[in-house]
């Protein structure tokens, strides 16, 4: 049994607050993965860039684009998963889902609002860390201001890799690229964070960065600045397996759960 999963990094340009623009450039971008993919992952708020405007955007649970996730997970037979102005009731999440080929969702809402630019104001945070199975792996999904917070990122329930989509502006991308490989090394996991690239309806500019990590820290994949691109990256169970083993430093990790 294949125990390695290939992963689809799509690093791209967003049009500003146009749900259906956006399912059309990135329905084009999927179609052009011609080899086999088991996970595909979008960028933070792919329908609309990070914006504090959630009426103008919002979409429930069974709107266009969770539909479309649906459609293009069965046709590419591999998961997908971004963050969308997601609304419920009279709340607006910027929430993280999951669509595989079976039809299945997960979902995690940002728990961390970035208060900077007022999202607390605008949106509900969430309150629950989620970790789910596919294909073998068990998978941490975050939320861009999430990757500051290590403690939320702990790795107590021996998750196998953790995901970051963001919107993370080109002037702190020092930090990203920091964070993220911090991240991989400190809880012994894969590390892929997806960002976008371009300019945002508040002029904002966006360089990608897009990277993924290995359990000790070593990039796996190549992605230059301010590229709109696609890359696809191969993890390897086994690796997990080996380093875990020899070196046992989660054996000595904290072991703790967060209230409220």
């Amino acid at each position: 049994m294949n125990t390695d999963l290939k992963v689809a990094m799509i690093q791209t340009d967003l049009v500003w607050e146009n749900p259906t623009e956006n399912r059309r450039v990135l329905n084009d971008k999927l179609d052009a993965i011609s080899t086999d993919i088991d996970l595909i992952i979008l960028p933070e708020m792919f329908t609309s860039g990070f914006t504090m405007n959630p009426e103008t955007v919002a979409e429930t649970m069974d709107g266009k684009t969770i539909v479309w996730l649906k459609e293009k997970a069965t046709a590419k037979q591999a998961a997908i998963m971004g963050s969308l102005v997601v609304k419920e009731g009279n709340h607006y999440y910027n929430r993280m889902v999951c669509v595989e080929p079976s039809g299945k969702i997960t979902t995690y809402n940002k728990r961390h609002s970035f208060t900077l630019a007022g999202e607390h104001k605008v949106y509900t945070a969430g309150t629950e860390k989620v970790i789910f199975e596919y294909k073998g792996w068990k998978i941490c999904p975050l939320v861009c201001y999430d990757l500051r917070f290590p403690v939320w990122a702990r790795n107590t329930e021996d998750y196998d890799l953790l995901i970051y989509v963001a919107n993370w502006p080109k002037v702190r991308i020092d930090a990203w690229d920091a964070l993220l490989k911090a991240r991989a090394i400190e809880n012994m996991t894969y590390c892929i964070g997806v960002n976008r690239v371009g300019l945002d309806g508040n002029d904002y500019e966006y360089s990608g960065h897009s990277a993924a990590y290995d359990v000790l820290g070593k990039r796996l994949n190549h992605l230059s600045e301010n590229t709109d691109t696609i890359e696809i990256v191969l993890l390897e169970k086994s690796t997990i397996k080996k380093y875990r083993e020899k070196l046992n430093f989660l054996n000595d990790r904290d072991m703790f759960s967060l209230k409220g």
